[in-house]
């Protein structure tokens, strides 16, 4: 495909991209760490499926199927002892593994365990793996991968349209700079990092133009910088700050019922030492949260109504392409059962992921 008309059109079909249907294996938030006490037990929907979380006295998050196996009686009306869950209704217990441990009426447990989720916590949130076996870390920014880092939740995200919709608004360039009036360059430059992550570079050098440019020329010798890494087609981390700040934008988001979308913001930041680094990490936080709320307004008001489809993408649309592209690589599992959807191996996907070949070679 030829990028040297002024647009093209597209009859790709995707199978997960966009589909309310689909979402990628891998890491999602359950909720805020705040959110939940020692000894505490909640009932949590993620990605159609019906959960239970609870912190035992080890204080370790533990994510198990919400109901009991004897019965069904849901389990986040139980209660937590030690670092196991007790049914409510039958008193059946269980370990922080899933195991059956003891039932009141029996000499011995029966030889029974729940679905266990692996399940961690990091950024102030909870999240869970939504397959067997976690095969992946948590989202990183290859910047902060070895690192400690201080965190502010800016916002909570609720929207009508698909995750993935969202998230590629932030490597659209047409959007960033007619919109956003952010001075970057059309093209992207993308690395993989691994099957489940994806990052996007763009240096521009700064020039005289807008207030924008003014206020950020003198922080850059050379070139502006903006980075954003993708993890399971629903996390993004941005970096678009003087190099000597680089303060990290999250946006994680999840799938919910009617393609709709919910998820957090999240400003990050090195952990400094001293009393010091910790004002200073405070204020530029503090300062973050204000502006990036401002700054999210707008989008905000256009995912309420956008109706996605991109038929007439163009050579600035290259890293949303190459995104999705991506994305269509990744295990994809089925809302609500996790079950695993259809893999590129079917001929529908392949000849469709086909029909790209040239535009994301260009």
């Amino acid at each position: 495909m030829n990028f040297n008309s002024q647009n093209v059109s597209s009859n790709r079909k995707s199978k997960t991209f966009n589909n309310p249907e689909r979402f990628i294996e891998g890491w999602y938030w359950a909720i805020p760490s705040t959110d939940l006490r020692v000894g505490e037990v909640k009932p949590i929907t993620l990605l159609g499926r019906d959960l239970v979380i609870y912190r035992g006295k080890d204080k370790k998050a533990v994510t198990f199927d919400a109901y009991c196996p004897h019965m069904g009686a849901h389990l986040a009306e139980g209660k937590v002892e030690g670092n196991g869950l007790r049914c409510s209704f039958h008193q059946w217990k269980f370990d922080n593994e899933g195991f059956c441990v003891d039932i009141p009426c029996l000499d011995e447990p029966l030889p029974l365990k729940l679905k266990a989720w692996p399940t961690a916590e990091k950024y102030g949130m909870i999240w869970v793996w939504t397959g067997e076996v976690s095969l992946q870390p948590l989202p990183f920014i290859p910047e902060l991968e070895q690192q400690d880092c201080d965190v502010a939740i800016v916002s909570q995200l609720l929207t009508n349209c698909h995750p993935n919709v969202v998230i590629i608004n932030a490597i659209d360039t047409q959007y960033l700079n007619t919109v956003k009036r952010l001075p970057l360059e059309n093209l992207f430059e993308k690395e993989e990092l691994n099957q489940n992550a994806i990052t996007f570079s763009n240096s521009t050098r700064v020039r005289e133009g807008n207030f924008l440019r003014r206020l950020i020329r003198p922080f850059y010798k050379n070139a502006l910088n903006y980075s954003i890494c993708y993890w399971y087609g629903s996390t993004s981390m941005v970096t678009f700050i003087p190099n000597f700040l680089h303060l990290h934008i999250m946006l994680t988001l999840r799938l919910i019922a009617g393609g709709k979308t919910e998820g957090y913001t999240l400003l990050m930041i090195k952990k400094r030492r001293g009393i010091f680094g910790h004002l200073y990490n405070w204020i530029v936080l503090w300062v973050g949260k204000i502006l990036s709320q401002d700054f999210l307004k707008v989008d905000a008001k256009i995912f309420e109504k956008i109706q996605f489809d991109l038929r007439t993408p163009i050579k600035t649309d290259q890293a949303i392409m190459q995104f999705i592209n991506h994305l269509e690589r990744q295990t994809a599992l089925c809302w609500g059962t996790w079950q695993e959807g259809r893999s590129l191996r079917d001929p529908e996907t392949r000849d469709n992921r086909d029909k790209w070949r040239d535009v994301l070679n260009d």
